[in-house]
C-alpha cells in the first residue's frame, strides 16, 4: 500500500496531463529515434561512398538549404493554415522520402546524387514541418502556463531520441548495414501519423486579413528584429549554428581517421552528445519559471564552445565522449531555452512567423556552416576546423553576456504583465 501511495503522489509533468500533448509526445518520441538513425546512417553512407570531407559538407548543405529559402514563406502560411493538417501532410511526405532512401540502399543502387536529391526534398519538407510543429505546441496544452513545460519536454524527447537513435544506428550499420536504419525511420512515421489523427483539436481562430503574404512576411521580420531580446537570441543562435554545428557532419572523420574506430564509434560519439543534451533538457523541465533563463542562454554557447575545442584536441575516445557531453548540453540549453523564451513572450498571431525565423536561424544557417566546415576540413583538417568553431561560440557567448543586463530591463515589464514576477 505504501508503494501504491507513493506512485499516486508522483507528479507527472503538467503538459502530459493534456491528452493531445500525450499523443504528440508518444508519436514523436518513436519517430525521432528513426530520424536520428537516418542522420547517422546518411553521413556514414556518404563518407563510405566518397571518402571526402567536402562531400559531407555538400550533403549537409543540400539537406538544409531549402529550409533557409522556404522558411520565411512557410511561417506566413502556417499563421494562416490549419497547423494540425500541415503536420500530418509533412509527416506523410517525410515517410515517403525515408522509404525511398531505404529502397535505394536495400537494392544496392544508391549513390551520392540520389542522396543529395532526397536530402534536398527532406529539407523542403522540414521548412514547413519544423515551424508548424513549434507553433502547434500551444494548441496541444490545455493550460497556457504548461507551455514552458511542454517545450522543455519536447527538448528532452528530441534528445532522448538523440541518445538512443545514434547508438542503435551504430550497432545496425556495423552488423547489417545503413539501409535498415532508413527502413526503420520510414516505418516509425506511422506512429506519429496515428497520434496526429487521434487528436481532437479545437479550431483555431484565424483573424481575417487582406494583407498580402509579402507584407505579412515583412511584418514578421520587423517584429522579430525590432525587439532587441528576440533579435539577440536569433543572432546568437545563428552564430552557433554556423560555427558550432558543422562538427555533426565531420564526426565520421573523427570516428575513423582520428580515433581509429568504426560505425559503432560514430554511434557512441553522437549518443554522447545526446546524453549531454538530454541532461540539459531535464534541467529545463525541472525549472519552475523562465525567469533567470537568460543567464543560461548566455553561458550555454561557451559550454558548447569549450566542448568543441576539447573534442578537436582529443585523440582518445573516452575524452572525446566527455567533450561531446558538454557540446550537447550547451547547445540544447541555448536552443530549447531560446525557444521557451520566444514562445512565452511572442504575440500569438505572429507565432508562426517568429518560430519560422527562429527555425531558420538554426536549420537555415547550419548548411552554410556545413559547407564552410567541409571545405575548411579539406585544407586544415577536421580537428582544427572544429576548434575554430568552438572559439567562435565562446566569443559569441561573451558578447551576449555583455548585452544581458540591458535585455533584462526590456523584458522585465513583460514578465510583470504576464504575472511571472511581482511589480
Amino acid at each position: 500500500m505504501n508503494l501504491l501511495a507513493k506512485i499516486k503522489t508522483i507528479q507527472i509533468p503538467p503538459a502530459l496531463r493534456s491528452r493531445n500533448y500525450r499523443l504528440f509526445f508518444a508519436g514523436q518520441g518513436i519517430s525521432l529515434i528513426g530520424n536520428w538513425m537516418t542522420q547517422v546512417a546518411t553521413v556514414w553512407l556518404v563518407y563510405n561512398l566518397s571518402d571526402s570531407p567536402w562531400m559531407l559538407g555538400v550533403v549537409g548543405f543540400t539537406s538544409q538549404i531549402p529550409t533557409l529559402i522556404l522558411l520565411p514563406f512557410a511561417g506566413v502560411l502556417i499563421d494562416r493554415w490549419n497547423r494540425h493538417r500541415v503536420i500530418i501532410a509533412t509527416q506523410i511526405l517525410a515517410m515517403v522520402q525515408s522509404l525511398a532512401l531505404a529502397f535505394l540502399a536495400l537494392t544496392g543502387v544508391v549513390n551520392i546524387w540520389q542522396i543529395v536529391v532526397l536530402s534536398f526534398f527532406q529539407g523542403a519538407i522540414n521548412a514547413f514541418d519544423a515551424p508548424a510543429r513549434q507553433a502547434f505546441v500551444p494548441e496541444l496544452v490545455e493550460k497556457k502556463e504548461d507551455l514552458a513545460n511542454a517545450i522543455a519536454i519536447n527538448a528532452s524527447m528530441f534528445n532522448a531520441a538523440r541518445l538512443i537513435g545514434p547508438a542503435m544506428a551504430g550497432l545496425l550499420i556495423a552488423t547489417v548495414g545503413p539501409s535498415y536504419c532508413f527502413l526503420i525511420d520510414g516505418l516509425s512515421y506511422l506512429a506519429v501519423i496515428a497520434g496526429l489523427l487521434a487528436m481532437q483539436i479545437k479550431p483555431r481562430k484565424i483573424a481575417a486579413t487582406n494583407t498580402k503574404p509579402l507584407q505579412r512576411l515583412k511584418e514578421g521580420f520587423v517584429y522579430a528584429f525590432g525587439f532587441p531580446p528576440i533579435r539577440a537570441i536569433l543572432l546568437l543562435l545563428s552564430l552557433v549554428s554556423f560555427a558550432g554545428m558543422s562538427h555533426t557532419v565531420l564526426v565520421p572523420i573523427f570516428a575513423t581517421k582520428i580515433l581509429h574506430g568504426d560505425a559503432q564509434t560514430l554511434g557512441f560519439l553522437m549518443a554522447a552528445s545526446g546524453v549531454g543534451a538530454f541532461a540539459g533538457a531535464i534541467y529545463l523541465i525541472s525549472r519552475k519559471s523562465i525567469v533567470g533563463l537568460g543567464q543560461w542562454i548566455a553561458i550555454s554557447p561557451a559550454i558548447m564552445g569549450f566542448g568543441l575545442i576539447g573534442f578537436g584536441l582529443s585523440r582518445v575516445l573516452w575524452l572525446s565522449l566527455i567533450m561531446m557531453l558538454f557540446v550537447g548540453f550547451g547547445f540544447i540549453i541555448q536552443f530549447a531555452g531560446g525557444n521557451t523564451f520566444l514562445q512565452t513572450i511572442v504575440e500569438d498571431d505572429k507565432r508562426g512567423r517568429v518560430m519560422s525565423i527562429y527555425t531558420m536561424a538554426f536549420f537555415g544557417v547550419t548548411p552554410f556552416g556545413n559547407l564552410v566546415g567541409g571545405g575548411l576540413a579539406n585544407y586544415i583538417g577536421a580537428p582544427n576546423t572544429v576548434i575554430i568553431g568552438g572559439i567562435v561560440c565562446v566569443l559569441g557567448s561573451i558578447v551576449f553576456t555583455k548585452q544581458l543586463p540591458a535585455l533584462k530591463n526590456i523584458v522585465l515589464p513583460l514578465y510583470q504583465k504576464m504575472g511571472l514576477i511581482s511589480h
